[in-house]
């Protein structure tokens, strides 16, 4: 049962289908075969509209908006050869099956359905893609290294709402649902403040047991609602991704389906270590609550009120899918899938403070206390929650002067923000191992764009 779990912390879309490989076989690049394309086009009524698409992602490519497809690292090692399968539900997470696996999450594991706007949001694009060089390992890089170093799925930078870099390794394109691991948590988050908005939910110190009686007695039952936003509950749970912890009892009781799912899922985990409110300690649980909070409060399926509320309003382009257990609870501390521009939707609606065009979708004073240090929680700094972030709700959050903050999901998952400058990276990856180093590497390159393109 070992490595069931997920969190804690390039092809054009337009390049050969991804079935054959014959371009790569036969030395030619992504960039030749758009040419070629373009050149043997069929002559017909539509000729004009063609050529004008076709001349539009060429240029794309040349100004390097989009990059052309390349051997990304270790692409047999992750099954190219076997088509990227994504495996099953106890074999996916093997290296030959994670690329497969984690942009067809909805394979796997039963979901629910999240519906996109009528009209999504427009992303343009910026005229030039920007020279990026950041230091790590006492080396300097560029963009081209990072993605040939990294087994990065998707890349997208965006600034001011456009598009300035997007980039697809693994033969994965525009058109995948990637899975977020747990950023799904800062959705979590930012969905329970427009239920405290809305008033479903009538204040943050409410203990969970208020809203779900099934939790009535229990330890997480007992905690107020504000301390399982911030991983304070003191309630014990071990996350050390051995495939022996808490978090793999987690997974199984809810995406496995051993059990009834719903509060039972959480229920087993019932011992108090500290009273809550003292000390941050990551624990997955703590987001299931929050999930089963927001449900029986709202009276609404996490993936319906997402999309009513969040998903529609912010202008998703596709259907996102979220998995959920027995019951039909979705698996709020993991496992929402979605589209790598629908990611950077939501990541620029946070850059904004919750509002678009000047319309409020998520309430702004609650984003700002879920992105902001609290000063009269020490124990949530960073230095102190982490050695590196702090933490707010639900939410991490960077040792900058400048508020930055950052959606992490194990094996890469990433979304950072700068709200001051409107500037968001979006990172998919299939790093192998859950608790993978290669986050630094991803961090440089974050404080390289701020330090760039963050004026």
């Amino acid at each position: 049962m070992r490595q069931y779990m997920h969190q804690h912390p390039l092809q054009a879309p337009f390049s050969p289908n991804r079935s054959s490989s014959a371009g790569h076989r036969s030395g030619v690049s992504g960039r030749t075969v758009i040419f070629v394309v373009l050149l043997r086009a069929p002559m017909d009524g539509r000729d004009g509209e063609r050529m004008r698409i076709l001349a539009t992602l060429v240029l794309l490519i040349a100004t390097g908006l989009i990059t052309p497809s390349r051997a990304a690292p270790d692409e047999e090692g992750y099954g190219k050869s076997q088509g990227y399968s994504p495996g099953t539900t106890t074999t996916w997470w093997r290296q030959p099956h994670l690329v497969g696996a984690l942009s067809r999450m909805d394979t796997l594991f039963d979901f629910h359905r999240v519906a996109p706007a009528s009209t999504p949001r427009p992303l343009g694009r910026a005229t030039q893609a920007p020279d990026i060089r950041y230091s790590f390992n006492n080396e300097q890089r560029d963009l081209q290294r990072y993605l040939g170093t990294n087994p990065t799925t998707g890349l997208l930078i965006l600034k001011d709402d456009r598009i300035v870099f997007e980039a697809y390794q693994y033969d994965r394109t525009e058109r995948d649902r990637l899975t977020s691991f747990s950023m799904a948590k800062t959705i979590t988050s930012m969905l329970m403040g427009i239920a405290v908005r809305d008033g479903a939910i009538r204040s943050i110190d409410d203990r969970a047991e208020t809203y779900v009686p099934g939790l009535k007695g229990t330890a997480y039952g007992e905690t107020p609602i504000r301390h399982l936003l911030t991983m304070s509950s003191g309630v014990a749970f071990s996350e050390d991704y051995s495939g022996q912890d808490d978090i793999t009892r987690l997974w199984v009781a809810t995406l496995m389906k051993s059990g009834p799912g719903g509060p039972g899922a959480v229920s087993q985990f019932n011992t108090r270590a500290r009273p809550p409110g003292e000390k941050f300690y990551y624990a997955s649980a703590e987001t299931q609550v929050l999930g089963l909070v927001l449900r029986a409060a709202t009276r609404t399926p996490v993936a319906d009120y997402l999309a009513a509320k969040l998903w529609q309003p912010m202008g998703a382009e596709a259907e996102a899918t979220w998995n959920i257990d027995a019951s039909g609870q979705e698996a709020t501390y993991c496992c929402f899938n979605a589209r790598l521009r629908d990611y950077g939707r939501l990541g620029l609606l946070l850059a904004h403070d919750g509002l678009r065009d000047g319309r409020e979708i998520i309430p702004r004073d609650w984003l700002l206390a879920a992105t902001t240090v609290n000063d009269s929680a020490p124990h949530l700094k960073p230095g102190t929650a982490t050695r590196f972030y702090g933490y707010g709700y639900q939410t991490w959050l960077l040792p900058d002067a400048d508020r930055q903050f950052a959606l992490l999901g194990v094996r890469g998952q990433t979304i950072f923000v700068h709200p001051r400058s409107k500037l968001v990276l979006v990172h998919t990856a299939v790093r192998r191992q859950s608790r993978d180093p290669g986050g630094a590497e991803t961090v440089a390159l974050w404080r390289a764009l701020v330090q760039t393109l963050g004026n």
